[in-house]
């Protein structure tokens, strides 16, 4: 069995360690709700680590405010409970602070459920115990393991295509056996989601806070990790359009040895792609025109197959239309590319 232990996974144990250690240095009970809010705390980005702090500092006094007035005015049940707690749901939606629900819930419930009718100042200790929590979690996510982008982006990317070169090239022989090829593909969709989702944070953290903060990629090497993710999205609709159209247009040997291979010719010059952004390729001596003239052969090799079963040649077409549109990024990519590194 796969165990992953990434930084985040470090970033939380720590920042539990931090919560629980200033607990006991400043005599606080009820310390696994520190524990809590560190393990809810932690962020996948800087900015959102930034974000954080405030929004849960009003979203937590909200909720602690209106806990203790609901207890004093409504006394501690299940209902005043379940009350407040559509409450601050609304009103943390309303604020736009949607991520500092679960966290909130937990004030909430810590305070109401603390004989604070009777005992104040240990409601009142809770709500500093889960700030304590909170603010040991966005330290942590500050000062440890600030996130790489670059280097995490490229590594994650280049592991998404190995798999996907792997399904394309076994796509039209068909070599793989059936739960091969469906744990294989699994896994590249599943990469190619999480790369998503890491662009989009990156993306975020760049616009919020500003180049002075993310060095790390400049304006044209986001373009080309956005195209680069493209291209992979791109792969990703061909094999699905392979799999509705082209087995069930059951073709020829020739007709399969035609798309085989140039199937093959795109995946080397994707891989030709990433040497040449990694600076591995002594001189560029791929041309980009050559793969157009021979996108344009394969095209006028599909146009020219028998007209006699319509049908069969409509599926064809199609898989050869995701070729072209795949085709098209990975070109597009090569231009970027040249751009980037003038």
């Amino acid at each position: 069995m796969d165990i992953t232990f990434g930084p985040r996974i470090f970033k939380t144990g720590v920042a539990v360690i931090i919560a629980i250690y200033v607990c006991e240095f400043f005599g606080l009970d009820n310390i696994a709700f520190a524990a809590v809010a560190a393990i809810l705390a932690v962020q996948p980005s800087l900015y959102r680590t930034w974000k954080q702090l405030p929004d849960q500092l009003i979203t937590n006094t909200l909720g602690a405010s209106i806990s203790l007035f609901f207890i004093y005015f409504l006394g501690e049940n299940p209902i005043t409970i379940g009350l407040v707690i559509m409450i601050m749901i609304s009103l943390s939606l309303k604020l736009k602070m949607d991520s500092t629900i679960p966290l909130t819930l937990v004030t909430v419930a810590a305070i109401m459920t603390s004989g604070a009718g009777e005992d104040l100042y240990f409601a009142l200790e809770r709500f500093l115990v889960i700030l304590v929590g909170t603010i040991s979690a966005i330290v942590v996510n500050l000062v440890v393991f600030p996130p790489k982008y670059k280097k995490n982006f490229s590594d994650n990317i280049h592991s998404a295509f190995q798999q996907m070169s792997l399904l394309l090239r076994t796509a039209i022989s068909n070599e793989l056996t059936e739960g091969s090829y469906q744990v294989l593909s699994r896994n590249f969709k599943k990469e190619l989601e999480n790369l998503v989702e890491q662009f989009e944070l990156f993306d975020e953290e760049r616009i919020k806070l500003g180049k002075s903060r993310t060095k790390q990629l400049n304006d044209r090497e986001m373009i080309v990790f956005r195209q680069m993710l493209k291209t992979l999205e791109e792969g990703d609709q061909l094999l699905g359009k392979i799999d509705d159209h082209y087995f069930q247009s059951k073709s020829e040997k020739s007709v399969n040895q035609l798309f085989d291979h140039y199937l093959e010719e795109l995946i080397k010059y994707h891989e030709y792609l990433f040497l040449k952004y990694q600076g591995k390729i002594k001189e560029f001596q791929h041309s980009d025109a050559d793969m157009l003239n021979r996108r344009n052969e394969f095209y006028r090799s599909v146009l020219s197959l028998s007209k006699e079963d319509p049908e069969k040649n409509i599926r064809l077409m199609i898989v050869a239309s995701a070729l072209f549109d795949y085709t098209f990024y990975l070109h597009r990519l090569d231009q970027l590319l040249n751009q980037a590194q003038k």
